[in-house]
């Protein structure tokens, strides 16, 4: 089909496309492609990721799903003009049906970078599409909560660590160290093309590059040099004629930069500018080892690959979610306020991809596990992972706290310096090389900061080396039971790192004593675990509790965080643009939500609620009914029930009703009750006691699909929203969840602890400035 054809069948037969503006078309199409299929070919299969919109040409195609007894349910029949993949691309989710050709056929296949640029900020197919969502949503709503469950259990890469991209994309991810230079190239639309390297000694004698591709292994001696001769030995490999993937620099996408240290100010990847470059520099002061170096790699890579974004992954993003009552110290509040003394936490990217890669291999979702990450290798740190978010982690201001290291002390009594000083006359820099070069494993052993090595002496009878395997081991122990108290559940605990990976002693130690808490080892599979190459369960068949072997591969995150930043911060572009429309913000007060056995338990058999005012949210009221909530501590009155009854019994308050009550709640979506506490709620008719459904509710906003189009977001993302408070104060609201349902009406919802912490009230207005990260 020509296209004078093709763009007259899309108007004609296309409703979409009726009265498009023909440069948009033009445009469109020159981004598409046309792809012929055959009977029984597979066009997007279930738990795909949404790639492209696709428009039906000749032929038909079948939806269709298969439940896990292979028995294959038909959902429809697509004609053509019939189009499909807008659900995928629209809400972010996984495809959860087979869209398979019929008959020989063809359809037009527009991918998602042209569906959001181009088709998604038209007007008319703005609102055609939301229609389209918002009755398919409704139509396939049992279809599509039956089978999403199945996903999982059949998509082989749910969270994208395939890099996979339209159009494809060439990365070169870059770890700069005072001393080394590693780098991974990655090339989404191929993989094989995939390399590794690494430069090693820069700045000293016998400087040599280790390159590794599909056919083998360069190592080549170089001569001493700096960081900036180091990139260049590397550029020049990346186009060699010998294990070279590139003709030329400017092929290079994107850079993606592991920076050590982002503070509070940086929650996400972000694309390098020159604002960005100056943060990375003020916050220099919390990793003086680090931060310089990794902005000697990025302007080295600017220098090297001019064409290219560079974007800064931070070790320390993924611990911003981390509660106050878990960042802070205790010093006076003035400290954190004002000097930014808190806890940070590192191994961001190690601990978010393992726990991915663990709920990836048991098929359960992300933001349904209790995790507990070790990754232990010369740097160690753990970290508790409640429902995709880290709330806990053992490292702290800088990598010098928490479990023992390598070389690093670990957490000791902070007057321990203070001591050395005025009774041992050591000087600053000495107590710093002690804490964070001289001690550890190595110092303890007196042999190594390589636990191999101290195994292998513990084993021969050293007694200093058993004594700081042991005491590594404790230290681990009593984190992980720590960090279980913390979720006050676990699910899932990983091991990965050099040691965590390599060491089935110190797996089998750290867990030894926990079987109370569900974590059972099987010895054998423990011991035979191939840690390195495969992700591998040591836990028994009985245990309550998965324990998994996973290997990192923080470079592979790193790609993928890069990825994600370049969409983001297009979409991003599109939010900011003049005229966005506001979000209405509302303080929501503490209030419960009943099942209907509680209605009739707490007002009187055959009770239902009673309708006293209309919510924003369409078909949800405030009742006049309202309950008192009994805690261990204390008791609050008056708290008002929402209608209609749901189908479990949830109660959502802010910190105040928290500390009255005496009970602790985590952050949550709405409805995510697993591992919450409970209370007794007291009616006119009698008591309830619940054993878990108590949240503070996770802030959020509710939109429907054609508020989602407008505003070029997805279901599940997360955005800052900067709200006025006052006549010239404006606050910056992160970690706010973007929710999408046709039911819902455009509204962000805050708690009223927020509120009258910003001075904020209902009524307020807000605007979506920026994409932080869709949740998994």
């Amino acid at each position: 089909m020509d296209t004078s054809s093709l763009e007259t069948f899309l108007s004609t037969r296309v409703p979409l496309f009726r009265d498009f503006p023909k440069t948009h078309m033009a445009e469109l199409l020159a981004k598409s492609h046309i792809h012929t299929f055959e009977p029984n070919e597979p066009i997007l299969r279930f738990g795909d990721v949404g790639r492209f919109f696709g428009v039906l040409l000749e032929g038909q195609i079948e939806v269709s799903v298969t439940d896990d007894g292979g028995t294959k349910h038909r959902l429809g029949v697509l004609d053509p003009g019939d189009i499909f993949g807008e659900m995928e691309l629209m809400t972010g989710d996984a495809t959860v049906a087979d869209v398979t050709g019929m008959s020989v056929g063809s359809a037009l296949l527009i991918d998602e970078n042209a569906f959001a640029t181009v088709l998604a900020v038209h007007p008319p197919a703005i609102r055609y599409l939301s229609k389209l969502v918002s009755v398919r949503t409704r139509q396939n709503a049992l279809s599509r909560n039956n089978w999403a469950s199945s996903v999982l259990r059949h998509n082989d890469d749910p969270y994208g660590f395939k890099l996979k991209s339209t159009p494809p994309m060439r990365l070169l991810i870059i770890n700069n160290g005072s001393s080394s230079l590693k780098y991974n190239f990655y090339d989404t639309g191929d993989e094989s093309r995939n390399t590794r390297g690494m430069i090693e000694r820069i700045g000293e004698e016998g400087t040599r590059l280790v390159h590794h591709f599909g056919g083998g292994e360069i190592v080549r001696n170089l001569p001493k040099g700096g960081h900036a001769e180091a990139f260049a030995a590397m550029g020049a490999q990346l186009i060699a004629a010998e294990g070279g993937v590139l003709t030329g620099p400017d092929e290079i996408t994107a850079v993606g930069h592991r920076v050590v240290h982002g503070g509070d100010k940086f929650s996400t990847a972000a694309l390098v500018t020159d604002e960005v470059e100056q943060q990375i520099e003020t916050l220099s002061v919390l990793a003086p080892l680090h931060n310089p170096i990794n902005l000697i790699g990025i302007r080295e890579a600017k220098r090297l690959f001019p064409l290219a974004q560079q974007v800064a992954v931070f070790d320390t993003s993924f611990h911003q979610t981390l509660p106050p009552y878990a960042f802070l110290y205790g010093l006076p509040y003035s400290y954190y306020q004002d000097k930014g003394i808190r806890r940070y936490g590192f191994h961001g990217m190690s601990h978010s991809y393992v726990g991915l890669m663990a709920a990836q291999t048991l098929k359960r979702p992300f933001n349904e596990l209790q995790i507990v990450s070790c990754h232990l290798g010369n740097g160690a740190s753990a970290c508790a992972i409640d429902h995709g978010r880290s709330i806990d982690t053992s490292m702290g201001l800088t990598p010098a706290e928490g479990l023992i290291m390598g070389t690093r002390s670990g957490s000791m009594d902070p007057t321990i310096p203070l001591h050395l000083i005025r009774q041992e006359g050591m000087d600053v820099a000495a107590v710093d090389r002690l804490i964070n070069r001289e001690g550890g494993l190595k110092g303890l052993s007196g042999l190594s900061n390589d636990m191999r090595t101290i195994e292998k002496a513990a084993a021969e009878g050293h007694h200093l080396a058993l004594l700081a395997f042991k005491t590594f081991c404790y230290q681990l122990r009593k984190t992980i039971g720590a960090y279980v108290a913390a979720m006050g559940g676990l699910d899932v605990l990983t091991f990965t790192g050099g040691i965590g990976q390599g060491s089935a002693g110190v797996r089998s130690l750290a867990c030894q004593g926990l079987s109370y808490m569900g974590i059972v080892i099987d010895e054998e599979r423990n011991r035979s675990a191939r840690g390195f190459s495969e992700t591998t369960i040591i836990s028994t068949a009985d245990s309550t509790v998965t324990v998994l072997v996973v290997p990192t591969d923080e470079e592979r995150m790193i790609a993928r965080e890069t990825m994600a930043a370049l969409d983001r911060a297009h979409i991003s572009g599109l939010i900011r643009k003049p005229g966005q429309d506001p979000v209405p913000v509302e303080v929501s007060a503490h209030h419960v939500h009943l099942s209907q056995e509680h209605v009739e338990a707490l007002f009187g058999f055959g009770h239902t609620l009673t309708h006293e005012s209309d919510l924003s949210q369409p078909g949800q009221f405030a009742a006049k009914e309202c309950v008192s909530l009994i805690g261990p501590k204390g008791r609050v009155d008056g708290v008002r029930v929402l209608g209609p009854a749901r189908s479990q019994t949830q109660i959502e308050i802010a910190m105040t009703e928290q500390f009255k009550l005496g009970i602790h709640p985590p952050i949550r979506e709405s409805g995510d009750l697993g591992g919450t506490p409970g209370l007794t709620l007291e009616g006119p008719a009698g008591k309830v006691t619940i054993e878990r459904g108590v949240i503070c509710a996770h802030r959020h906003i509710h939109m429907s699909p054609d508020d989602a189009m407008r505003f070029g977001l997805r279901d599940k993302y997360q955005v800052r929203v900067k709200v006025k408070s006052g006549a010239d104060r404006e606050l910056i609201f992160g970690d706010v969840l973007v929710r999408v349902h046709p039911d819902y009406r455009l509204a962000m919802h805050i708690d009223t602890d927020e509120g009258n912490a910003a001075g904020i009230i209902s009524g307020a207005q807000g605007y979506v400035d920026e994409i932080e990260r869709r949740n998994a």
